[in-house]
């Protein structure tokens, strides 16, 4: 199914919000093909796939309550280019916390991500813009039960308190991964790796786990996988004399 056909299978559908008011997605207007072609110059490839296309031209995004508006051009919009180096913000949450989109040195529009600062986590939300549409809806009918609303309250939690998502690059340098070892051999000894190839949704990492300095994090040309410095420890002596 794509983007558009997923969201004009929602139209119809009437949500309650937590004060008991009913209420519908509202689109926003789409956009032209001369605006369509102008985004298209933000990206990687100056291209916009042709379902993209499609789903701007019926609408450039909706509103939906309990989050800010849903947007599909936000080209660009969100920085954070060490770990995205091009992306399309689709939603905040208000707290500056944000939903954002990969999208692939090929033009490709890829997975949807969850970024948090509090915890500072970065989630795999949905699999494609599909799913994230599919998602919007799963927490209209379902609230906390849902997805979105899992992720947002309890997954950011348990990726920062149980397990940072991290692979030590001394064992990703001796893994069968090619892919994995090579880049583990192309990152400084003080760097960590957080590898989202393949993984489910709800899979993440705590990109703020060594500190909130990432101007040398690095990611992968190709695939979803990033490198984070780890911060070396200094001595008490190295301290003293500012070594």
């Amino acid at each position: 199914m794509t983007p558009t056909e997923k969201l004009t299978s929602i139209l119809t559908e009437q949500y309650i919000s937590e004060d008991g008011d009913e209420y519908k997605v509202e689109l926003k207007e789409g956009l032209t093909n001369q605006q369509i072609d102008e985004l298209a110059k933000r990206l990687p490839t100056g291209q916009i796939p042709t379902e993209i296309r499609e789903l701007l031209q019926f609408a450039s995004g909706f509103e939906f309550y309990g989050l800010e508006e849903i947007t599909f051009d936000g080209v660009g919009q969100f920085g954070f280019e060490e770990f995205f180096p091009n992306s399309v913000q689709l939603a905040g949450d208000g707290f500056g916390n944000f939903w954002i989109l990969d999208v692939d040195n090929s033009g490709s529009w890829g997975s949807v991500f969850y970024v948090c600062h509090a915890p500072a986590v970065i989630v795999k939300h949905s699999d494609n813009l599909t799913q994230f549409i599919e998602h919007i809806d799963d927490f209209g009918k379902n609230g906390n039960k849902s997805n979105l609303d899992i992720i947002h309250e309890k997954v950011v939690m348990d990726i920062w308190s149980k397990g940072n998502g991290f692979i030590e690059l001394e064992n990703a340098r001796q893994s069968k991964d090619t892919t994995l070892k090579n880049f583990a051999l192309s990152l400084p000894d003080n760097f960590v790796i957080a590898d989202l190839r393949n993984k489910q949704i709800q899979s993440g990492f705590a990109w703020g786990k060594f500190g909130p300095n990432i101007d040398k994090a690095k990611r992968h040309e190709t695939e979803l996988m990033w490198g984070i410095e780890k911060p070396i420890k200094k001595g008490f002596l190295s301290k003293l004399f500012g070594r």
